[in-house]
């Protein structure tokens, strides 16, 4: 199916950007959020009933989001032989990763500020991620660990699937649908709770990357910078206590 919005999209435009005959479809996004939702809702659980320290449980659930993310990524790209390009990971400008680097410290602002606003309308289930918080300030190899399954792999594994995946497909409807319509997407898949307002943030700057740029990349960096920010403020903290 054609793009149905003007020649001139900066998507389609997007050095390397892949034709709409070999872009994933339905298909590719059904099975890869199926597998991420079994790794998720169905795993996850399974692990924390391990009775895990926070630190440990904060480490492994890095490794299940990111691992995850990558393992569901695969499986929507073997639904048909293509070219990993097709789904945006390709080489991008130097310009666009610095860009992404820029991206992750105005998303960190912007998500104090939105989870700030949000909070004084709606209760939200706080503490979700507090095992994220103890792995960060349970010593120097906690937090080495804990920055490189969720400053490093746990980006690499979601925006691989959300922005890969999910992004491709939908921005076959325009930029609107395409970019706000996967950040929704991103912020459900993290529940409903605290983490809603901030995924979404996420969610958005990281699908405009994509879209403007036509590689994964400048939205892995983003990424990696807004989560390593949030560890380290974490960490900080924890040894102020």
């Amino acid at each position: 199916m054609p793009y149905p919005h003007s020649p001139d999209s900066p998507h389609r435009n997007a050095p390397g950007a892949a034709p709409d005959a070999v872009r994933p479809g339905w298909v590719e996004l059904a099975v890869g959020l199926a597998v991420m939702a079994l790794i998720a809702f169905g795993l996850a659980p399974l692990l924390s009933q391990l009775g895990m320290s926070g630190p440990t449980a904060g480490i492994v659930g890095g490794v299940v989001s990111g691992g995850g993310g990558l393992v569901a990524f695969a499986a929507a790209a073997m639904v048909r032989v293509r070219s990993w390009s097709a789904f945006g990971v390709r080489s991008t400008a130097a310009r666009w990763l610095v860009i992404g680097a820029a991206a992750g410290l105005v998303a960190f602002v912007a998500r104090a500020l939105t989870v700030y606003l949000v909070t004084l309308v709606v209760d939200l289930e706080t503490d979700t991620q507090a095992s994220y918080a103890a792995g960060a300030g349970a010593g120097l190899v906690s937090l080495a660990l804990t920055m490189l399954t969720l400053a490093v792999l746990t980006p690499i594994g979601e925006e691989f699937l959300f922005r890969g995946v999910v992004t491709s497909v939908l921005l076959r409807y325009g930029a609107l649908i395409g970019v706000v319509g996967s950040a929704v997407v991103f912020a459900l898949m993290h529940g409903i709770n605290e983490v809603l307002p901030a995924a979404l943030i996420v969610g958005l700057i990281a699908a405009e990357l994509y879209r403007r740029s036509g590689s994964i990349w400048p939205g892995v960096i983003m990424h990696m910078v807004y989560n390593a920010i949030s560890l380290g403020l974490l960490a900080l903290a924890a040894t102020t206590m």
